[in-house]
């Protein structure tokens, strides 16, 4: 597999092919396209094996294509007032 086949844009391939990845470690194969859609994701692997470009890059991804929430965000500020 490659990245490109894991669903990522044209400029995180570009970023990623620029530092040298040419193919994604078993821990990147499964995080990139759960996080890509969405799901979140609890993993573990031994040092060194990309867990961090395994999260990064698809959020990166989701951040640059804007926010698509299943619903939106609300804020409700709660304030007593003291007679």
């Amino acid at each position: 597999m490659t990245f490109a086949s894991l669903g990522l844009s044209t400029p995180l391939l570009r970023a990623v092919g620029d530092k040298g990845y040419e193919t994604p470690s078993p821990i990147q194969l499964q995080a990139i396209p759960a996080v890509l859609s969405g799901r979140d994701i609890m993993a573990a692997a031994q040092t060194g094996t990309g867990k961090t470009a395994g999260f990064t890059l698809p959020l990166l991804q989701r951040l640059s294509e804007g926010c698509h929430c299943a619903r939106p965000w609300s804020l409700v500020v709660l304030r007593s007032i003291r007679r």
